[in-house]
């Protein structure tokens, strides 16, 4: 037995490392457990619904796959999307499906909404619940049942072209002569609303001082808007683009119940486009090529939008 000399520290006594996995106790195990049970039937519901078939999509995208007449689809690599870029049929699509974002959502479906909004923020209790009901009216209407209302107004014998008559103007076949506009007016008309309750909800948020000083320095209503509104809601504005222009990428029914993608195509967008490869020439593979185009074409919209955000005012 030995004995320490007084004033001298004993032995130190050192603590053997602990590894990493015997210092997570039951206890924060447990509790991590209990924190991703409630949302895992959503995120199972997620990758079976939603990641499966895009997965699915993109295998069938690289096959030969049809509808008819086929005993077994085969591996063509990237043949399906070389054979979309030599297709004029397709650059055509493409080219509309621009226009027609840029008309009916970029420039349409945004300017009216956030002119509404603004207008409805001076107007009285009266004006507004008309206004809004009438706006939001044609936006809960079925796609179908708004696009057979839009065709009764621009065909030929439609109610355009009984005003123009009456109005001793020139009338013409507007879903002939200009389809593309014609769709493009009738995506505005159902989908205004939207940007308009945006709007409204980002104009509310406005501190009313900020405004009545700058009305009170002199400032016009044009210089208030370009230099007080538009930068206040720039992050509104960037989120109502993106949601709006990944919904009109993705219109169908309104231009098939209009034209049906004429005449001769020239209102073809993409989705009529893939709808008529896969479904009416049969060719699943194809169409679902083109369809994963339009993703991409989607996606790169987001990118864009969403670095626009990212940027603080």
């Amino acid at each position: 037995m030995t004995a320490t000399a007084p004033g001298r520290a004993g032995p130190e006594v050192r603590k053997a490392p602990t590894s990493p996995a015997s210092s997570i106790r039951p206890g924060t195990v447990r509790r991590s457990l209990f924190r991703v049970l409630p949302v895992s039937p959503a995120v199972v519901l997620l990758l079976l619904f939603l990641a499966g078939p895009i997965v699915y999509c993109v295998v069938i995208a690289f096959t030969d796959l049809q509808l008819t007449g086929q005993a077994e689809e085969s591996f063509v690599g990237f043949d399906n999307f070389t054979r979309a870029f030599r297709d004029e049929a397709f650059l055509n699509a493409v080219w509309l499906t621009l226009v027609f974002t840029v008309l009916s959502s970029l420039i349409g479906q945004n300017t009216l909404g956030l002119a509404l909004a603004s207008l409805m923020q001076r107007a009285s209790k009266p004006v507004r619940t008309l206004t809004g009901g009438i706006v939001v009216t044609a936006w809960v209407l079925p796609e179908v049942v708004a696009g057979f209302l839009l065709y009764a107004f621009f065909k030929r014998e439609g109610t355009l072209n009984a005003i123009l008559d009456w109005l001793h103007l020139p009338s013409q076949n507007w879903l002939f002569t200009l389809p593309i506009l014609a769709v493009s007016f009738a995506n505005v008309w159902r989908g205004t609303a939207f940007s308009m309750l945006v709007y409204s909800a980002a104009l509310n948020e406005i501190p009313k001082e900020v405004t009545e000083a700058a009305e009170v320095d002199g400032a016009s209503g044009w210089r208030r808007m370009w230099h007080i509104t538009l930068p206040m809601i720039r992050r509104s504005i960037g989120t109502n683009l993106m949601l709006n222009t990944l919904q009109t990428l993705s219109v169908f029914g309104l231009i098939w119940v209009m034209t049906r993608g004429g005449p001769s195509g020239r209102s073809q967008t993409l989705p009529l486009f893939m709808y008529e490869q896969a479904f009416q020439n049969s060719l699943i593979g194809y169409g679902t090529a083109v369809a994963l185009l339009l993703l991409l074409i989607g996606s790169l919209f987001s990118v864009v939008y969403l670095r626009l955000l990212r940027t603080e005012v």
